[in-house]
């Protein structure tokens, strides 16, 4: 059992850093101060900004922004209706495979929580006890004693921002 605590505190910690990653990288950036016109010199070059190439992926790993990734186990983890994906991966080459979705959807938290874990306890999984992290929505799901999954969820103006995470066997990523 000792195996299932430290895989569940990992999960969560991925997860709640994807989520804060997620809530990151879509701020506005609208409170930020105008700068002053008068202050600053006119620019005498555009400066160019290239991006290094990304490190090959493993095969059989994958992962993408704005969409479900390819081979998604979409029946492991359904994208909850109405809402966006915002980024996905999946590895099916370790065991255990690992699973990951980050999503928006206008709803509450709670709702977000419930309509996972009808969704995960009709697969098998059970609620470990538990349904906050701070202030944070997070909700463990255990099945077989070596399969995890970790829900954390993050309400803002009626938008939760979620990270879904899962740990389990090869056979069981359909």
């Amino acid at each position: 059992m000792k195996v299932i605590g430290e895989r569940t505190r990992a999960v969560a910690a991925v997860a709640a850093a994807g989520a804060l990653l997620a809530l990151t990288a879509c701020t506005s950036g609208a409170g930020a101060p105008a700068a002053s016109s008068a202050a600053a010199p006119a620019p005498t070059a555009t400066a160019s900004v290239t991006a290094s190439p990304s490190p090959s992926a493993t095969p059989g790993t994958s992962a993408t922004v704005g969409a479900l990734v390819a081979g998604f186990p979409q029946q492991l983890l359904p994208l909850m209706p109405n809402a966006k994906v915002e980024s996905s991966s999946f590895d099916k080459t370790g065991s255990p495979a690992t699973v990951a979705l980050v999503g928006k959807v206008s709803a509450p938290s709670s709702d977000v929580v419930a309509y996972y874990t009808q969704q995960l306890e009709g697969q098998g999984f059970k609620a470990v006890p538990g349904e906050k992290v701070g202030a944070v929505a997070s909700k463990d799901f255990v099945r077989v004693d070596n399969e995890t999954v970790n829900l954390a969820v993050v309400e803002a103006s009626g938008v939760s921002t979620f990270t879904i995470g899962a740990n389990v066997a090869p056979g069981s990523v359909k």
